[in-house]
């Protein structure tokens, strides 16, 4: 038993020493990486720049001063059959006031049709004032001819202006053709007639809508929206337009003169030009009457020919209207009586 003991101590010490070994060398192998230098590859990428070799030095020219700010004015982009456009005002007005002394017609139109068919004299820029008319119900007697016939029936023009807006209303009713109704509602501005919206209804309603807060026109039927332009008109607010633009300023409007303006109807807008042609003596059911004829050619393929006669001792509303198609069918609307009011 004596000398068992000191074996058991010799081996205890020994096993002590190989368990300090031990925790040592794993001490070791933890603890390594807090002293560790990472691989290359695990370094941060550092990049080096090399100066180019520096360029002879050159004295900085003198910068000019910096223009005066100008207000900038987006340009309109109206839609390609649109042939002529009435000014760039952006209130969107009836027929625009007069333009910059530098802006020209041609400069206002879009730039595929700037030279196609430039105004003499654009009206559009000389008129400073409007006259809009009163408020009347215009009768009409109406005459068609259509593929070697004659049809005649019967047309009102029911105007209502109260200085801050205004509502037109044009029937035309035939024994032998559905009646027909086209309207327009808008505002009374200095610069004449503002149409908010524009309708026609034969079979069915189809409108135009003309949004100054988007700056478009938008269509029934999933048509594309076209670009609202300064001055635009519908199909019948255009007739009193002109009255009220040539009747504010009957001087600037000699024969020859030209106008254009854009002329929405319910499937697109285009630009529509018409040209003054002068004074004409007119007998028509409601009597004899001295009115300026104004003219609107056809300027394509399948275009009416638009001709309006407007009455100066009536407030230049129109007591004539003739529309002509490209195969000689036509509609002759002539003015019978007023009732006033």
């Amino acid at each position: 038993m004596s000398e068992g003991r000191p074996v058991s101590r010799r081996a205890l010490l020994a096993l002590t020493a190989a368990v300090l070994a031990a925790h040592a060398v794993l001490l070791g192998v933890v603890l390594a990486p807090l002293h560790f230098v990472p691989p290359q590859a695990a370094r941060p990428f550092v990049t080096r720049s090399i100066a180019p070799e520096p360029a002879p030095a050159i004295a900085p020219a003198p910068q000019p001063a910096p223009p005066a700010p100008v207000a900038h004015r987006p340009p309109a982009k109206p839609p390609a059959h649109i042939e002529a456009s009435a000014g760039s005002s952006q209130r969107a007005a009836a027929l625009p006031a007069a333009p910059a002394p530098e802006a020209s017609p041609s400069a206002q139109m879009p730039p595929a049709l700037a030279g196609a068919a430039a105004p003499s004299r654009d009206a559009g820029a000389q008129s400073t004032s409007f006259a809009v008319p009163a408020s009347a119900h215009l009768h009409y007697k109406v005459m068609a001819h259509v593929k070697g016939m004659e049809l005649t029936g019967e047309g009102e023009l029911l105007w209502r202006n109260d200085g801050h807006d205004y509502e037109a209303k044009l029937e035309v009713r035939s024994p032998l053709v559905r009646t027909r109704t086209q309207t327009s509602t808008g505002r009374v501005t200095a610069q004449g007639l503002e149409p908010l919206r524009f309708a026609d209804k034969n079979r069915s309603e189809q409108a135009a809508h003309f949004q100054r807060d988007k700056g478009v026109v938008s269509f029934s039927g999933n048509k594309p929206d076209a670009p609202l332009l300064a001055g635009a008109q519908d199909r019948l607010s255009v007739m009193l337009q002109l009255g009220a633009m040539i009747g504010g300023a009957p001087q600037k409007f000699p024969p020859n003169t030209e106008i254009a303006v854009q002329t929405a109807d319910t499937q697109e807008a285009q630009g529509w030009t018409f040209t003054v042609e002068g004074m004409e003596q007119l007998r028509l059911p409601g009597g004899n009457v001295a009115a300026l004829k104004l003219i609107r050619n056809p300027r394509k393929e399948f275009d009416q020919k638009v001709e309006l006669w407007l009455a100066p001792g009536m407030d230049y509303v129109p007591v004539r209207l003739r529309l002509t198609q490209p195969n000689g069918d036509s509609v002759d609307q002539q003015w019978s009586s007023t009732d006033r009011g």
